[in-house]
């Protein structure tokens, strides 16, 4: 464990190995910090903080301040940072309400700077974030999605694994997996086909997902008849699979983003 300069460390917060922190850092109490971290000048750590291993924190951010929810009623909760994340300039990450007790930053992730993740939000591994993002209570982002910078997101929405939104957006709806959202009000602009080849989806994979959204979002069927015609003519595949799952999930929990739209 490594101090420079001045800083104020609770003599109780629970420091791991080979932790560097810098000048003018505020650590709590109640606080758990992984081997390898560095935590940025002038960064605010508060009580019920769980940080992993090799975690940078960049200067000005604030990691588990009290919700911005006026049920919060002072209930122990937590925010919990898995391995390998970075949390750029000036980001804020409140704790979670008696809901869900907790928000969680899993692996991997990146938060760029003045990122706001809300109470209770659940983000997957591999999560990029880009600056200025703002996440409204309890959102889920599953693995490996990309949310552009100036983007907001409204409580509740669920984002689906390896999609991509674009810059700038107002997301009011879920967000299914696999697939490029974009305009407003925001609606499918097509498969993340760039991402998911990055991923390692060959393109037999990639193109039983263009087959699944073209029913969705394209031919002009209603939900009901695109599934229906998905169960019956495409193959079975685990990525279809995911697809209709994640669609009867966000049916029944306040709905799903648009198909594709004429400008």
């Amino acid at each position: 464990m490594k101090y420079n300069g001045l800083r104020s460390v609770h003599p109780d917060a629970q420091i791991g190995k080979d932790v560097v922190i810098e000048n003018f850092v505020t650590i709590a109490k109640d606080v758990v910090i992984g081997d390898g971290c560095w935590i940025g000048p002038q960064v605010t750590i508060l009580d019920g903080v769980r940080i992993g291993k090799n975690c940078k924190i960049f200067p000005g951010a604030v990691v588990g301040a009290i919700p911005q929810d006026l049920k919060f009623d002072g209930e122990t909760s937590t925010v919990e940072i898995g391995n390998n994340v970075t949390i750029r300039e000036y980001c804020t990450l409140n704790r979670g309400t008696a809901e869900n007790h907790k928000t969680v930053i899993n692996d991997n992730c990146l938060l760029m700077a003045y990122v706001h993740v809300a109470h209770d939000c659940i983000l997957g591994k591999n999560v990029i974030i880009a600056n200025s993002v703002n996440l409204a209570g309890h959102i889920k982002i599953d693995d490996f999605a990309r949310i552009g910078g100036m983007s907001a997101i409204q409580q509740f929405v669920k984002i689906g694994a390896h999609s991509f939104i674009g810059g700038g957006s107002m997301v009011r709806k879920s967000v299914p997996p696999y697939v490029k959202a974009a305009r407003e009000p925001l609606s499918y602009v097509g498969v993340n086909s760039v991402g998911l080849e990055r991923a390692g989806f060959n393109k037999k994979k990639i193109k039983n997902i263009q087959d699944v959204y073209r029913c969705l979002f394209v031919k002009g069927l209603n939900t009901t008849q695109a599934i229906k015609t998905i169960k019956k003519d495409l193959t079975k595949t685990q990525e279809r699979d995911n697809i209709l799952k994640f669609v009867k999930a966000a049916h029944a929990n306040g709905g799903m983003m648009r198909g594709l739209r004429a400008l």
